[in-house]
C-alpha cells in the first residue's frame, strides 16, 4: 500500500470510528489498540468474581465428565 493509499485509509478509519455509537465495537477497537501497544489487559482480570466462578465450575464439570451432548441439551431445552 502506497503512502497516499495508507493516508486515505487512515482518514476513512478515523471518520468511521468517530461515527460509531456501538460500545462493544469501541471496546474491541480499544483492546486492539492496547494490544498493539503491548498494554493489553488479561481478559480474566476483567471478569467479575461470579463469571470466574462459573467458568471454573464449567471446567471442573468437564474434567469430571459431567457433560452432555449438544442434541441432549437442545432436546431438554425444547421439551422442558
Amino acid at each position: 500500500m502506497g503512502t497516499a493509499e495508507l493516508n486515505n485509509t487512515k482518514k476513512e478509519l478515523v471518520g468511521w470510528i468517530l461515527s460509531l455509537t456501538d460500545e462493544s465495537i469501541l471496546s474491541l477497537l480499544s483492546s486492539v489498540k492496547l494490544s498493539s501497544e503491548g498494554k493489553s489487559i488479561d481478559w480474566w482480570e476483567e471478569l467479575t468474581e461470579s463469571d470466574r466462578g462459573n467458568i471454573l465450575s464449567g471446567i471442573r464439570d468437564y474434567q469430571q465428565g459431567e457433560t452432555m451432548k449438544s442434541n441432549e441439551f437442545w432436546n431438554c431445552l425444547t421439551k422442558g
